[in-house]
C-alpha cells in the first residue's frame, strides 16, 4: 500500500519538557494504525500537530507528499484530515444536526446576499448539506436523533455523532482519539463494527488511540507504541503483544495498575 502520512523527525517541545521528540511512523492508504503508550506519552499531542491545533518545533508532516507541519487547522481539514477528540466536543443547546453543519462551512460558495435572497445556489447548497449529514447520522445508525438537543443524549450516541460530523469533511485520514472511551462493551463493539465499516467500505485510512487493548489489537493492522515521546516499538498486534520492552513500558504497568 502507498504511503498516504509519513512523519518525521517530529518534534514538539513546551519549555523544557519534549512531549514530542525525533518521532517517525507512516500511515498507507487503506490502513488501520494504532497508536499506544501510557498516560502522557505523547499521542493527543501528535494528534493535535498533525491537525494544526499545536506547530511542531521541528520535523516534518508529509501528506499527500506536502508538508503540512505548521498549517493553520482549517486548512488541514480541507486538505482531507478529520479527528474527534477524546473528550467529547458537541456543543449543549443544539441539535445533532446543528452541531454537524459547522462541517461545511469551509465549503459553503453562496454569498451572505444568496442566504438572505434564498437563491438557487442557496437552496442547493443547504439541501446537498443536509443530505450528507442525513447519509452521516444514517452510516452512524444515529438518524433518529438528528432533531434533538446533543446534551439530551446518551453518552455512547453522543461519541457516533462526534464521528459523524468528522466524516461530513469528507476525509482520506480519520484520526480517533478515545473513540471507546466511557463506553459499556456492548457500545464499544458497535463502535468497532463502524469503525471496520468506515475502513472498508469508505476507504478512509485511520490512525486510532486507545487504551481498550482488545479493541486495539482486534482492528489493526499495525500499531505503533510510544513512551516519553518516542516511538518504541512498531509492529503487528501480534509482535506488540511479544515485544519485551512494550511489556515493561505499558502492558507490564497496566498490570500492576
Amino acid at each position: 500500500m502507498p504511503v498516504l502520512m509519513q512523519i518525521n523527525e517530529l518534534t514538539k517541545q513546551f519549555g523544557g519538557l519534549k512531549a514530542v521528540s525525533s518521532l517517525d511512523f507512516e500511515l498507507h492508504r487503506g490502513e488501520l494504525l494504532g497508536l499506544i503508550g501510557p498516560n502522557g506519552a505523547g499521542k493527543t499531542t501528535v494528534f493535535n500537530l498533525i491537525t494544526g491545533i499545536l506547530r511542531p518545533n521541528a520535523g516534518r508532516i508529509l501528506f499527500r507528499e506536502k508538508n503540512i507541519a505548521g498549517w493553520a487547522p482549517h486548512r488541514i481539514s480541507a486538505s482531507g484530515i478529520a479527528r474527534t477528540f477524546q473528550n467529547i466536543r458537541l456543543v449543549s443547546g443544539m441539535t445533532v444536526r446543528e452541531n454537524i453543519r459547522p462541517a461545511f462551512h469551509q465549503k459553503i460558495k453562496y454569498s451572505l446576499l444568496s442566504s438572505l435572497m434564498k437563491t438557487t445556489s442557496f437552496i442547493n447548497t443547504e439541501m446537498e448539506m443536509d443530505r450528507k449529514i442525513n447519509d452521516a447520522l444514517s452510516m452512524l445508525q444515529v438518524s433518529e436523533f438528528a432533531d434533538q438537543h446533543v446534551e439530551d443524549l446518551p453518552y455512547g450516541i453522543q461519541r457516533r455523532i462526534e464521528i459523524a460530523r468528522a466524516l461530513c469533511l469528507d476525509p482520506m485520514v480519520l484520526l480517533l482519539d478515545e473513540p471507546t472511551a466511557g463506553l459499556n462493551p456492548k457500545e464499544a463493539e458497535q463502535i468497532v463494527e463502524i469503525i471496520s465499516y468506515l475502513l472498508n467500505g469508505l476507504s478512509v485510512s485511520m490512525v486510532v488511540i486507545e487504551h481498550n487493548m482488545r479493541v486495539i489489537m482486534s482492528i489493526c493492522s499495525r500499531i505503533v507504541v510510544m513512551n516519553q515521546g518516542q516511538v518504541i516499538a512498531t509492529g503487528t498486534p501480534e509482535e506488540i503483544q511479544k515485544n519485551k520492552e512494550v511489556i515493561r513500558v505499558y502492558l507490564g504497568e497496566k498490570r500492576s495498575a
